[in-house]
Parts: structure tokens; sequence; C-alpha cells
């Protein structure tokens, strides 16, 4: 069936004062509406009209070139943000624990190590983009992307992602997107990137 917009699973004012309500209702109303409505339209009639996105963006290479680029904006900008959506809670913030916290003091050298480099990748993401902590197959990277790029696409399990478009904090925090992305972990929701971590590495 077509791409459907899921349903938040907190109140839109839930993740404030770290995220405003109004930047909820538009980005998760407007935004990535808009993402699954052209989506849907750049795929109808296709053979991937009826498939999961993650098998879409898989697939990008072998579409035909008039429907590629569109795919790849808006099926990866509805699996973006429909991952993004999940890792974040009005409960969030604290540490990661269990097997996931002992891969990150292995591969970082710690939570705030690990930090430094989401937020890194995020602040030099020219433009507009995501910075993505992932599973790559063998163990966890830190990277960015471009525009609504998905990091499915390059065969990666996206862990935990934060949009750094413009329109995912300008309404708060105007042109500061380093002072976004520090008060983003407070909303970090720990335990779903634990129950992805886990899930990825099988």
């Amino acid at each position: 069936m077509p791409f459907e917009l899921p349903a938040l699973p907190y109140d839109h004012a839930a993740l404030e004062p770290h995220i405003d309500a109004r930047t909820m209702e538009i980005h998760h109303g407007k935004h990535h509406q808009a993402y699954v409505d052209n989506a849907n339209k750049a795929l109808d009639g296709t053979e991937w009209a009826d498939r999961a996105v993650e098998n879409v963006l898989t697939e990008l290479e072998i579409m035909p070139e008039n429907i590629r680029t569109a795919v790849r904006n808006n099926a990866g900008g509805h699996a973006n943000h429909s991952l993004f959506w999940q890792i974040m809670s009005p409960d969030g913030g604290g540490e990661p624990e269990g097997a996931l916290a002992d891969a990150i003091a292995d591969t970082f050298g710690g939570l705030d190590q690990l930090k430094a480099q989401v937020n890194d990748g995020g602040v030099k993401r020219f433009g507009s983009g995501w910075t993505w902590l992932v599973w790559d197959g063998t163990g966890l990277a830190v990277y960015s992307t471009a525009n609504q790029d998905s990091p499915v696409a390059n065969a990666d399990v996206p862990l935990l992602g934060i949009d750094v478009w413009e329109h995912a904090y300008y309404l708060s925090y105007q042109n500061r997107r380093p002072d976004y992305l520090a008060a983003w972990w407070n909303v970090v929701n720990w335990p779903e990137v634990a129950r992805r971590f886990d899930e990825a590495r099988g």
C-alpha cells in the first residue's frame, strides 16, 4: 500500500522547551506529509509502489532516471522522519545503557565523544541534511548526509539521526544550529536507539 504519515507517539508540545510545539506541528503535519505525498506520486504505477520504504531506497540505482531524484528526496524524507519521531521522547535524555553504551565507549571513547562527533557533523553539514549514528554492518559509525539522503541507501542501518534542515529548528533557534544540536540530546530516546542497535547487529 502507499506510504502513510505515521502518527506522532507524543503530543506536539511534549518535547518543549527543547523543540517547540509549532515546529512539531509544521514539521510533522506539513513537511513529512509532503514527503509522503510526493513519494507516493513518484512511485505510482511502478513496481515499487507497494514496497516498504527501506526496500525502495536500496533500489534507487535501478529506478528510471525520471523518478529517481524524486524518490531519493521524498522516500528518503519519509524514512528519515519516521525514524526521527521515534528516537525522540518527552522522557528522553540521560545516557544509554547495556550493549549500546559499551559499543559507544569502545568505538568513540564515551558518550561525550559521540555527541561531539554527531554535533560536529550537523554543524558542518552545508545547507540542509542530517547527522547520523549508524550500524554499518560491522560496528558503529557517524557521518552526515545531504538533503534527505538516507543511510539505508548505503546499506547502513540508521540508529539515531538529527534533522538539521532549518525547518527542524528555526522558529526557536534561528541561525543557532549548534544550540539546537546541543539541546536535542535532552529528548533522545535511548531505549529506542538501543532496540534498533540490538536488531541491527542480530
